[in-house]
């Protein structure tokens, strides 16, 4: 029997915390938005309902027939999931007195199945603006906090469950025992979704779903697309054709050092070097979308052209994970789009392939672990995240040739120092953006008027928030020398201190 939890997304921030939590449960897990509901709803062995910033009574509030699952799947309503639920069976959601955010302290009421093994005044997170002030019938309370009556309740003879706190955040203590509790006690789920477990089940997948047909996957040295190449290799062995293409925005030197990683890796692969056609295409292309629409469209043509050439290719695999898919559109109802990510939303009607994207559900970490079991080296999957783009969203403004070099002079200068200082382990993604200002300084006592560097590193899980790395003064005053006095058209360099949110890891 394969288990699996669906989490339906009514819109909150905390989704896609939730279903990490799960499968750090070692189960796992799917999110679907509340208006795209999958087909096979009663096959999941539970289901969660998210939170929202919607009231159940907003004209826009996000809903679903709740009666086809409730009683036959295990339920967990959290804050405006189980706000959903009370007012749905007749109980009375109102606005709360008083804003009821940040830590609170549960007092519990019954301790036999959702809330076993919790204490008394353990500590949970609110963030809520309406409130459960009547339960509905056929239910009964299970906890409440000094200003929330009704904190948690269960309904009677059957396992569905609804708390106003989320257990998902760091701040609720016994979150992930509250989860635990739910999805392995009362939902008798097992927990058997490892790598090791992912790995052997996706491998088989593809191998049922690619037959004999080739496939061709566009490598970019990262962490994504290498995890991706090595699970397709072991599933269809030399039907795996590697494109690596050289757009002419990598790192410097990234073209020819990422081919003979590859080469060593076992990996049927071919490198095309197009550096002109994507800087030809850019010419002119300020805004930032725009730029990565050009250079998705011409990594199609690139690989459209390049398909042509090889025989029986069927299917276009990539390394897509699951924050570019949620950046890229609203998947889970009413969310925004942050940005677009070149290798999400399928293919135009030209292009014969087929997209196949083995990684498309997971977190960065999560695509780490996997390339361990696979026996990946630790050079390759302790790399730095690098955007698809490249170095076009670090280039503010348009892109020519001279830019990209200046600032892969730079990078190179920055990346290689974090090295040599031991830092760049520690960090989880570091880069160089190019401003589109100048600024004036002094250069043996001559005027200058040349270009302004930031520097950017930030520590992160996966990608979904992150914040700035505190790098060492001497360490920023040393490279910041370097870099100036090495770079020709640089005068200036600072340092970013955004986390993310509110700005995000790339500028553009």
């Amino acid at each position: 029997m394969e288990f699996k939890v669906l989490i339906i997304d009514f819109g909150s921030q905390y989704t896609q915390l939730i279903a990490r939590r799960v499968r750090e449960l070692n189960i796992y897990c799917e999110i679907f938005s509340f208006n795209n509901l999958p087909k096979n709803i009663l096959e999941y062995s539970a289901v969660i309902l998210s939170g929202s910033p919607f009231s159940v009574h907003s004209k826009n509030a996000p809903k679903i027939d709740i009666t086809k699952i409730k009683g036959k799947v295990p339920i967990l309503g959290i804050c405006y999931g189980a706000q959903f639920l009370a007012d749905y069976y007749g109980g009375q959601v109102g606005k709360s007195s008083t804003r009821e955010y940040g830590r609170a302290k549960l007092n519990i009421h019954d301790t036999k199945n959702l809330l076993y093994g919790f204490k008394n005044n353990t500590q949970v997170w609110m963030s809520h603006a309406d409130t459960i002030n009547k339960l509905p019938s056929n239910s009964e309370k299970l906890a409440s906090t000094e200003d929330v009556k009704n904190a948690a309740f269960k309904f009677k003879s059957e396992h569905t469950f609804a708390i106003q706190f989320h257990p998902e955040v760091y701040h609720t203590t016994y979150g992930i025992k509250l989860l635990e509790n739910f999805l392995v006690k009362i939902s008798k789920i097992r927990q058997t979704w490892t790598p090791d477990s992912f790995v052997k089940m996706t491998v088989q997948k593809i191998k049922d779903k690619i037959k004999k047909d080739k496939v061709i996957l566009g490598l970019s040295g990262g962490v994504d697309s290498s995890v991706a190449a090595i699970l397709i290799k072991n599933a269809i062995g030399d039907n795996l054709i590697c494109i690596f293409v050289n757009n002419g925005l990598l790192r410097k030197g990234e073209f020819e050092s990422v081919l003979n990683q590859y080469e060593n890796m076992g990996l049927n692969i071919i490198g095309v070097d197009r550096s002109k056609q994507f800087l030809d295409n850019l010419k002119g292309v300020t805004d930032p979308e725009e730029k990565r629409k050009v250079i998705g469209n011409t990594f199609i043509d690139v690989f459209d052209e390049e398909a042509k050439k090889i025989k029986n290719a069927k299917w276009l695999a990539q390394g897509t994970i699951y924050p570019d898919v949620i950046e890229s559109k609203s998947i889970k109802g009413p969310s925004a789009t942050i940005k677009s990510h070149h290798n999400v939303g399928g293919l135009p009607d030209f292009m014969k392939l087929k997209i196949i994207e083995p990684l498309r559900m997971l977190f960065k970490d999560e695509v780490r672990r996997v390339g361990k079991t696979l026996k990946i080296d630790d050079s390759v999957l302790g790399r730095h995240p690098f955007p698809g783009p490249g170095l076009g969203i670090r280039i503010l403004g348009d892109i020519t040739s001279e830019k990209v070099s200046l600032l892969q002079e730079v990078d190179s200068i920055f990346i290689n120092s974090l090295k040599e200082e031991g830092l760049y382990n520690s960090i989880w993604q570091a880069g160089a953006i190019l401003l589109p200002v100048q600024s004036v300084g002094v250069m043996g006592d001559e005027r200058t008027y040349e270009r302004c560097i930031v520097l950017r590193a930030v520590s992160s899980t996966d990608g979904m928030t992150a914040d700035w790395i505190n790098l060492p003064y001497e360490f920023l005053q040393k490279v910041s020398n370097k870099i100036i006095n090495n770079v020709v058209g640089v005068n200036r360099v600072v340092y970013d201190i955004s986390s993310k949110p509110p700005s995000t890891i790339e500028w553009e």
